[in-house]
């Protein structure tokens, strides 16, 4: 009798064994419907910075990108007063995956294309700040002594306002060439960034496609030191 209930028990489990294991195969399409509705949950990262450049130049000249205020008042200032001016700006580059132009797309079985959207850029001067050569000390940015040889001893808002101007107009021209000389760079990052994204979702194969396009323009904001 025990050994009619022993088998009788181990036909249970072994029918019980088959029955989840065809359970499990049938469920597979299920799995990869999970999978591909993870990696959907991309879109609600929203903005994703993937590189960001920051950099700093000595200016001891001014060219045309400062335009005809800065060009007349600075090169007073650099050449007159023996100054140095340090100027610092960012870019941050950022996908918005949020966009209708982010789209992926099951190409196979845990297998992905993804379509990125243009790249947007943020470019923000941080810090200008002058180098007194004879001094050896940096002054801070349009401090009062430095200013009176500004249009003959006065410098207003107005004054200041055109100045500010001339550094967004020099930081809109390096700003342009820095993005588009490093846009494969950033594109290396947005791919390595959203592939140990994709991969902790369960995805194996994922493919990326960029809209690549020259930039020929970009907004400039100023820090508040800058500003006020």
């Amino acid at each position: 009798m025990n050994g009619f209930l022993i088998g009788m028990a181990t036909t249970l489990v072994l029918v019980a064994a088959i029955w989840i294991w065809l359970k499990a195969k049938k469920r597979a399409p299920a799995q990869e419907t999970r999978v591909f509705s993870s990696i959907e949950q991309l879109k609600a990262i929203g903005q994703l910075s993937v590189y960001k450049v920051l950099t700093k130049e000595i200016v001891t000249e001014t060219d045309h990108t400062w335009g005809e205020f800065g060009n007349r008042y600075l090169s007073w200032v650099l050449s007159g007063k023996k100054m140095a001016m340090i100027f610092e700006f960012e870019i941050d580059f950022r996908y918005n995956l949020q966009s209708p132009r982010f789209e992926i797309a099951e190409t196979g079985p845990e297998a992905y294309l993804v379509s990125m959207p243009p790249c947007e850029y943020e470019v923000h001067i941080r810090d200008i700040r002058f180098y007194d050569e004879q001094g050896s000390k940096f002054l801070p940015w349009l401090i009062g002594d430095l200013t009176k040889g500004f249009l003959g001893g006065g410098f207003s808002e107005e004054d200041k306002n055109k100045l500010v101007d001339a550094a967004k107009g020099h930081a809109q021209k390096q700003a342009l060439e820095l993005i588009n000389n490093i846009q494969s760079e950033v594109q290396k990052s947005a791919k390595s960034t959203l592939g140990s994204i994709s991969r902790a979702f369960g995805v194996s194969d994922i493919k990326f496609n960029f809209s690549t396009k020259t930039a020929t323009e970009v907004e400039i904001e100023v820090s508040e030191k800058i500003a006020s």
